[in-house]
């Protein structure tokens, strides 16, 4: 069953993490815009008139009908044609920022998401059953959308939490602003905030 420990209850968040300045939200929506774009898939794609199949014979003569000349039927203004200027899936969509704004970015995601109060600093212990994060979740009043942050994806902790819809769980280090922000509550484990800390927190030389 999952269990949680008093010392977790009481870990204070570091503020140079959870209680950065937000002056816009410029930076949370470039970062945002910038997951979706790198995980978006080229995978639609459109014929030109040239790879349609037919449109072989000439669908009347060039003069005397009255008609405007035409020498096939796969002309992209026809029906059933080619298609001008289509996606061909091969689209390089990637937005790249930064390492420096991505992890203001994730710091101020994570001030948003404490000043709303949704993070939860608890120990997670499971034998790997489905069950064990169901009543844990229940006994805290975690519904909705579940972000759950630990140092290493335990076998234990990736099977209890693959079936359980609305759930999460992410390594600290792959942290994401669009995790955060769509997220109704986070759970940190202790462990993960030293390492969100060592991570986001740059000692200046």
């Amino acid at each position: 069953m999952a269990e949680t420990t008093k010392k977790a209850a009481t870990t204070a968040l570091p503020k140079e993490v959870f209680a950065v300045e937000v002056p816009n939200h410029e930076l949370l929506r470039l970062a945002y815009d910038s997951f979706l774009a790198n995980n978006r898939l080229a995978s639609a794609t459109t014929k030109q008139r040239g790879e349609v199949r037919g449109g072989g014979k000439k669908p009347w003569k060039q003069k005397g009908t009255g008609r405007a000349r035409f020498g096939s039927t796969r002309n992209p203004i026809w029906r059933g044609g080619g298609v001008v200027f289509g996606p061909r899936g091969n689209e390089n969509y990637t937005k790249r920022i930064s390492t420096t704004s991505k992890r203001v970015a994730v710091k101020q995601a994570l001030t948003l998401a404490n000043e709303a109060g949704k993070i939860v600093v608890d120990e997670i212990k499971t034998t790997g059953k489905t069950k064990d994060i169901v009543n844990y979740l229940a006994d805290k009043k975690l519904d909705r959308k579940v972000l759950i942050v630990v140092d290493e994806k335990t076998n234990e902790l990736i099977r209890a939490t693959a079936n359980i819809q609305n759930v999460l769980l992410v390594r600290s280090t792959y942290l994401s602003v669009y995790h955060i922000l769509n997220a109704d509550h986070i759970v940190i484990a202790p462990k993960s905030l030293e390492t969100i800390k060592t991570w986001l927190v740059k000692e200046e030389a």
